[in-house]
């Protein structure tokens, strides 16, 4: 028997027990409201997407080729349509995630109203999408299954056995639209304790996979601005170690932290780090920082300074009072903070690139894995790098490298719209194409995700919409570009009140009052009109 089957026979058995005050009670019924709702805590789901992504990691070190994927979603009805799509074009969620961008909650989420990625937004916020993303999930799953449960009811209606018995296997291998979400905890939003006590709100409302950066909490910035300040490794440990404590006692053994390090275009700490004895991990921050020789009779009240090897070293601080470490150790410091998170409990690095560069990415990480072989990134496709530009500049110097005639070219130019249709524009949108297949064989690359997608799409469109409506065009403009659209692709939202659940509340009135119920699906509802 199915679960579908089991969970019948088992509410007919209680039916059975409770006698005549449970007649009106349907056994299917009561089954059919069980499989719409198969996640009944935020701590279920936690489990469920962990077991997913354990098993995603180790079929990866088996195989680059099946590496994972993820858009950034701010609103709960964004993931659910992206899920929706998902299953509708590609037959399966496998392999396809969600993420939880701090920088989304920052801008479109915050009672402050928008604000910039740095860390100033109510931190309550984030459990809360995470509960509404899988709200909207959980949503989708019941629909889906209301239609299938429709369909099943005019199958037999009908007499056709073969048609219930299929719809009857859809609904007994059912895929569920809950996927794992990598949720951004930021820098923490404090000490470790406010960062495990953050964790365990994030865990308790789905959150398999938190993602932690080694910036300082209350300097934090965006990845991709300037001004970044790290902290020292042990303090990010500590941090690291906070979250581990959170899932571990929540009872998911097996979550994930996901340590990312801004040490790339981040050049100032807040910190001198703690050394207790030459070459340890204080030791070793320490030794990147722009220091200058001095004697004791240079040193002036209030100095900092570092004893090393006999000298002393006086890093230079800055008037934020911030210390600057030495241009061009930034590959060297991200290569050692993945190694230190790796080995200090972290499960997946995140690396913070100024550009979408294999080779660089790559560099990198083969460093890594000389400490740790297993090495694996969550990399972030950034709308924040122009791809056109930065493609093409990779395909120019490629070709020009070989000996091409490049002359044709303005490499400081190459965005522009005249080169659309060169040989040069096709060879970088081919590497833009493959290059999330090509970063994951060669840089180790496990999750591919793109920050902030939603956010573009959702102005782009609105752009579409608002230009011609409020134009000469008129309701054109929504007409042929927005409903004629929904209803040739297939898309589930042209019957809105269907998506926002009125017929399966139909089908809970019938279960409730028989045939007493009053339904709003009848003949006269007008999205009828797109049956």
């Amino acid at each position: 028997m199915t679960d579908y089957q089991d969970d019948i026979a088992a509410i007919q058995e209680l039916k059975d027990a409770a006698g005549a005050g449970w007649n009106a009670i349907d056994p299917e019924s009561a089954a059919r409201m069980r499989a719409q709702n198969r996640f009944l805590t935020g701590l279920d789901i936690a489990q469920y997407t962990a077991d997913i992504m354990r098993r995603d990691m180790a079929e990866y070190d088996a195989d680059s080729s099946v590496y994972t994927q993820s858009l950034g979603v701010w609103h709960g009805f964004f993931g659910q349509q992206k899920l929706i799509s998902i299953k509708k074009h590609l037959k399966t969620t496998n392999k396809r995630y969600l993420y939880l961008s701090g920088w989304m909650v920052a801008a479109l989420r915050s009672e402050f109203g928008p604000l910039p990625d740095q860390s100033m937004h109510e931190k309550t916020v984030v459990p809360a999408l995470i509960r509404e993303l899988y709200s909207f999930l959980r949503q989708a799953d019941a629909r889906e299954l209301d239609l299938l449960f429709t369909q099943l009811d005019e199958a037999r209606a009908a007499g056709d056995d073969t048609a219930a018995e299929f719809v009857q296997s859809q609904i007994d291998s059912f895929e569920t639209h809950v996927v794992p979400i990598i949720a951004d905890i930021d820098a923490g939003f404090g000490n470790p304790e406010a960062t495990y006590l953050l964790a365990k709100k994030m865990i308790e409302a789905g959150a398999c996979a938190i993602q932690i950066e080694n910036q300082v909490s209350d300097e934090k910035q965006c990845g991709h601005q300037d001004g970044k300040v790290t902290v020292p490794h042990e303090d990010f440990l500590a941090k690291i170690n906070a979250v581990r404590y959170a899932f571990l006692e929540l009872g998911i053994d097996n979550g994930i932290i996901v340590a990312r390090t801004d040490s790339l275009g981040a050049g100032l700490t807040q910190k001198i780090a703690v050394s207790q004895v030459p070459g340890d991990l204080g030791d070793q921050y320490n030794a990147f920082l722009d220091v200058e020789e001095v004697g004791e009779a240079e040193l002036s009240d209030g100095d900092i300074v570092i004893r090393r090897e006999g000298r002393l070293l006086r890093p230079k601080r800055l008037a934020s009072n911030l210390y600057q470490f030495r241009k061009g150790t930034g590959e060297d410091r991200v290569v050692l903070d993945c190694i230190t998170s790796l080995q200090g409990g972290a499960d997946l690095l995140w690396i913070e690139t100024e550009k979408p560069h294999i080779a660089q990415i790559a560099g990198m990480v083969d460093r890594i894995r000389e400490a740790v072989p297993n090495a694996k990134l969550v990399y972030n496709n950034s709308p924040s790098f122009n791809w056109t530009l930065n493609f093409r500049q990779q395909a120019y110097d490629a070709l020009a490298e070989l000996g091409e005639d490049v002359s044709g070219y303005d490499r400081d130019r190459l965005m522009s719209v005249e080169y659309d249709d060169t040989e040069l524009a096709r060879q970088a949108d081919e590497r833009i194409r493959t290059f999330q297949r090509d970063s994951s064989a060669r840089a180790g690359i496990f999750h591919h995700l793109i920050t902030l997608p939603t956010y573009h799409t959702a102005a782009l469109s609105t752009d579409d919409l608002a230009k011609g409506y409020f134009g000469d065009e008129g309701m054109l403009t929504y007409v042929r570009d927005v409903q004629r659209r929904e209803i040739r692709g297939g898309i589930a939202t042209v019957k809105h009140q269907n998506m926002a659940g009125s017929d399966i509340g139909d089908n809970h009135k019938e279960y409730f009052a028989g045939d007493a119920a009053l339904k709003a699906g009848g003949k006269d509802n007008t999205m009828n009109q797109f049956s």
